[in-house]
């Protein structure tokens, strides 16, 4: 079965050129990632790694809507807030995105705000001057961080050598962004101290002939190398119809992909070959949790591309997530504010509408009394929800029950069944000997 659609109308087929690296990075690099991927060794206080958060078996998400960074225990929907004083001092901002493609050139912006993008005049991270040299990419780039954000994986102060050693350099002066490369260091120094680390890096780079030669660029190089190298993901049902296989969707979804590049204009956004414009939009999403702690943003307010521009025409825009394997990474929004694809999409159909008559009750995250006691205050308050509902972008339209249905089954064929099963991207051990699997 086919359907009118001109060929304009569809992106290219994805193929190893559209990769960094041609979609097949250093196998020394990749498995030097993935132990530290996977290595609480990376965290201040050894209890949380990269896959805490982004975890294979939940799809390289947590399915939470906000999450529960350092100090938490468990992975995925078993999560929890943590025990005593190790515990959690609050959520995470933001829901935690899915990193399929990443590894694609066309990524040029991450952080649901882009405040680590790729440039024409290269590299613009947090860092700002302080950012390391030799950094592979963006993907690299990104990964600098999560390791030295308190709430995510390096603690509070006074709890790890990391923290200590940056109040050390603030006691002398050193302020923000000045004091990441302290922190960077202590966590590089760990990895020197293990012997079996220290031949990782020196058979993954040749810069790297002792163990005072590794560093942070080092690190996160090896990280994104192996997000690159496993989580690619272009064997969709789509991916097949893309390449010629006229046969690969079904009759709903054909309908659905004819919607999505026409009638519902889902195109308008979620284009190119990841479906994604890389831009940034405002389609006033549900606001809960901490939110973000941006420059000039309320407490609990997350203001979006805003906080990194500092320009009032991007107030509540979040940047467009590819749609690759989507049905697998719920809950959807910066907020995880959706359940289900069905319920984002009819979102999208009506953002005023859909926000007055939220259902909050399909909110995924653990409970504890401190923390759901605050939760909502800006999805509460009148004159806190208003700004983001009238920062809306997207004008009503309506789809009928069936079409609803349709879209829904294309977005199913934008699963790759390679991702369904990931277990194979998970060591069995680490260098650092803490665990794994807990």
């Amino acid at each position: 079965m086919s359907l009118p659609l001109r060929a304009t109308d569809l992106p290219a087929a994805v193929v190893d050129a559209d990769y960094y690296d041609a979609g097949t990075p250093n196998p020394e690099k990749v498995e030097l990632g993935r132990a530290l991927f996977f290595d609480k060794i990376l965290s201040g206080n050894k209890n949380i790694s990269c896959a805490s958060c982004h975890h294979p078996l939940t799809y390289t998400t947590d399915r939470l809507s906000l999450g529960a960074g350092e100090g938490g225990q468990f992975h995925g929907a078993f999560r929890t807030t943590g025990l005593g004083d190790s515990a959690i001092r609050g959520r995470i901002g933001r829901n935690a995105p899915a990193l399929f493609n990443l590894g694609a050139k066309e990524f040029v912006r991450l952080n649901l705000g882009g405040i680590n993008e790729q440039t024409a005049a290269g590299l613009r991270l947090l860092s700002g001057r302080f950012t390391p040299s030799g950094l592979d990419n963006v993907l690299a780039g990104q990964a600098l961080f999560p390791l030295i954000i308190g709430a995510e994986m390096l603690g509070q102060a006074g709890e790890n050598d990391v923290v200590d050693a940056v109040s050390s350099s603030t006691q002398s002066g050193q302020r923000g962004a000045s004091s990441f490369p302290a922190k960077w260091e202590v966590l590089v120094q760990r990895l020197r101290d293990v012997p079996e680390y220290v031949s990782y890096f020196q058979s993954a780079f040749p810069d790297v002939d002792s163990a005072q030669k590794m560093g942070i660029s080092h690190v996160v190089n090896a990280i994104a190398a192996f997000q690159a190298a496993e989580f690619r993901s272009d064997n969709s049902p789509f991916d097949h119809y893309l390449r010629g296989d006229t046969d690969a969707l079904s009759g709903a979804q054909l309908r659905g992909m004819d919607l999505f590049y026409n009638k519902a204009n889902c195109a308008s956004c979620h284009s190119g070959k990841f479906q994604t414009d890389q831009n940034f939009h405002a389609i006033a999403m549900p606001q809960f949790g901490p939110g973000a702690q941006t420059l000039g943003a309320l407490e609990q307010d997350d203001t979006g591309r805003q906080g990194v521009t500092q320009n009032t025409a991007d107030y509540y825009k979040f940047r467009t997530p590819s749609l690759r394997n989507v049905a697998l990474t719920g809950p959807y929004g910066h907020t995880g504010a959706y359940a289900t694809l069905e319920g984002v999409i009819r979102h999208h159909l009506d953002p005023a509408q859909a926000f007055a008559s939220w259902d909050r009750s399909q909110v995924r995250m653990p409970s504890r009394s401190d923390l759901d006691a605050i939760d909502f205050k800006v999805v509460d308050d009148p004159n806190r929800s208003q700004p983001i509902v009238l920062a809306n972008e997207l004008a009503p339209m309506d789809l009928t029950d069936e079409e609803m249905g349709d879209l829904v089954s294309f977005l199913h064929a934008l699963t790759d069944p390679d991702m369904l099963d990931l277990r194979r991207t998970i060591p069995t051990a680490v260098p650092s000997g803490l665990p794994v699997g807990d």
